[in-house]
């Protein structure tokens, strides 16, 4: 499967759709893994739930992907894969000389590992998906903008009266002192029912039924900090999916490298155990020194170890993308594409300048950097005013009322209370205002801070990653012509030696030439496509910004 620029940025755009929220509402997730069968495609989540702009842009995506599908150009290579066989012209003896070579037959064994035995096919756009619905990192982000979210709903509930109903007895006996001063012996009872409780003698009910008490600047000041706070968690959400995505795109390729590897290094150990056979008979038949099959055995074990650390590679990253999707990581994932493509996601045309510009206009670190210098400067107005407002109490109870001498409460019937205030407070003469204010201030200054942090760490990811695919894509084509050399060089050795004109041993140097130009080319490839990865993360994954 060869990735075009347009049908890769699509890849990224459905991901992005299935984790965008509509207010502080979260997307569902896509099924757990456990819910996909075995050894069978996974399903692809459908777009329905996508916002009605970014749907009108895949459309459009797909539609001109499939007409410019013809006009893809990428850098891709496959290198001829030129088996050295003993097709030689050998002494009329090497029939006799002829015998199984043992020393071949060692690596039989690395061609199969016993953690294959349950092998799951993914490409990348499946990966994605389950990122955005299964990561623990974005769980954990959505979790965070519901906190905010009931933060801001109880901010805004401020002002609201609180219910109490509740019952209580009294029972006075002994000394008391009445209004006008004089202590008096008494023996009374009361009893009240109904919305408040505590109410005891004339007084109001302690505990109204219906009661209000807010600080006006909360009132006004707190619903603002929570809205700006809820802005910067769902920013700060989006920022974590980015990263998840980078983070699965960077281990998909890995795996892919893993996988470009592993069947290299088969290739050239076909070639290095067809070398040590040519040798071996070269040597019996004595046209061949035994020391030329010595280093043919010793290239043929060199390479047996290569398939080893190339199976270790890929189980390896089978586990680090398990990880990132959630994945049963005794389950051996492979990619479904079966070559290591360039993969142009930004044009390496665009000036850096523009790039910084429109990484900045595109990062939620930023906003999310933005909505908490706002969250900062309303507290700031908050403290700056509490001195100003009042904090009000609003209370009003409503229930049934006896009393009477000794304990026999009587004369029961209905009462109702009601009771306002309003007071205003200087908190520790002058001096804790002062602190608060600024502490306050302190806040802004350091949320400014991080906010130029960000800015600046943004602007360097940009140049960082640009160069790195600028220069990296200028090593694929220097790669594709060391492959064309090297392979070069083993056809004429090979013509030589079938002309007589040389030992089998000479294209030893030219199978570990092509063996070296084939690993480079995986290597640039991969390494280009994750800068392009990065830069795209960079900029924020665009879907419309970058041609």
């Amino acid at each position: 499967m060869i990735y075009a620029k347009r049908n890769t940025r699509i890849a990224f755009a459905i991901a992005l759709a299935s984790s965008f929220t509509a207010g502080c509402r979260v997307a569902s997730s896509p099924q757990p893994a456990s819910a996909f069968p075995n050894n069978q495609s996974i399903a692809i989540k459908s777009l329905s739930q996508a916002p009605h702009k970014l749907i009108d842009t895949l459309a459009a995506e797909s539609s001109q992907s499939s007409a410019e599908k013809n006009h893809v150009t990428t850098a891709s290579y496959s290198p001829t894969v030129i088996a050295i066989a003993p097709e030689f012209d050998m002494p009329s003896r090497v029939d006799e000389a002829k015998s199984p070579s043992t020393s071949s037959d060692s690596s039989d064994s690395s061609d199969s590992t016993a953690f294959n035995d349950q092998l799951q096919s993914i490409d990348l756009t499946t990966a994605l998906l389950l990122t955005t619905g299964q990561n623990p990192k974005i769980q954990f982000a959505r979790a965070r903008i519901e906190e905010s979210a009931a933060q801001l709903q109880r901010a805004n509930s401020l002002k609201l009266p609180s219910i109490r109903a509740g019952v209580n007895y009294n029972k006075h006996l002994g000394s008391i002192q009445d209004v006008v001063g004089d202590v008096i012996e008494t023996n009374r009872s009361s009893y009240y029912q109904g919305f408040g409780g505590n109410a005891v003698g004339a007084s109001s009910p302690a505990v109204p039924g219906l009661v209000s008490q807010f600080h006006v600047a909360d009132a006004i000041f707190q619903p603002r900090i929570a809205q700006r706070t809820n802005c910067a968690r769902r920013s700060e959400s989006q920022a974590t999916i980015n990263d998840s995505l980078l983070a699965t795109s960077l281990a998909y390729i890995d795996l892919l490298r893993a996988q470009q590897e592993l069947s290299v290094a088969k290739d050239i150990l076909d070639q290095a155990r067809a070398l040590e056979r040519a040798t071996d008979e070269f040597m019996r038949v004595g046209s061949g020194l035994a020391s030329d099959h010595d280093r043919a055995r010793t290239e043929l074990a060199l390479r047996e170890n290569e398939i080893l650390r190339a199976e270790e590679y890929t189980l390896v990253s089978s586990a680090k993308l398990a990880q990132q999707i959630r994945w049963d990581s005794s389950q051996q994932l492979i990619p479904s594409e079966s070559q290591l493509v360039p993969i142009a996601l930004v044009d390496h045309e665009l000036p850096r300048q523009e790039l910084v510009s429109i990484a900045l206009q595109n990062r939620p670190e930023l906003s999310e950097a933005k909505h908490l210098v706002g969250a900062a400067v309303e507290r700031l107005k908050r403290e700056r005013n509490a001195p100003l407002v009042p904090s009000v109490i609003l209370g009003a109870s409503y229930g049934g009322m006896g009393g009477g001498r000794e304990s026999k409460p009587n004369n029961y019937g209905d009462r109702f209370d009601f009771d306002a205030g309003a007071y205003w407070e200087v908190r520790q003469l002058g001096v804790g205002e002062r602190a608060i204010r600024r502490e306050a201030q302190s806040r802004i200054s350091q949320a400014r801070a991080l906010e130029m942090q960000q800015m600046d760490r943004i602007a360097r990811e940009v140049v960082e990653a640009y160069v790195q695919s600028e220069l990296r894509f200028r090593q694929i084509a220097i790669s594709e012509r060391a492959i064309q050399a090297a392979n070069d060089s083993l056809e004429r050795n090979l013509d030589r030696i079938k002309n007589g004109q040389g030992l089998p041993i000479e294209v030893l140097q030219a199978i570990q030439a092509l063996a070296t130009a084939r690993r480079e080319y995986v290597r640039t490839v991969a390494e280009y496509n994750n800068a392009q990865f990065s830069l795209h993360r960079s900029l924020g994954w665009p879907v419309e910004s970058v041609p």
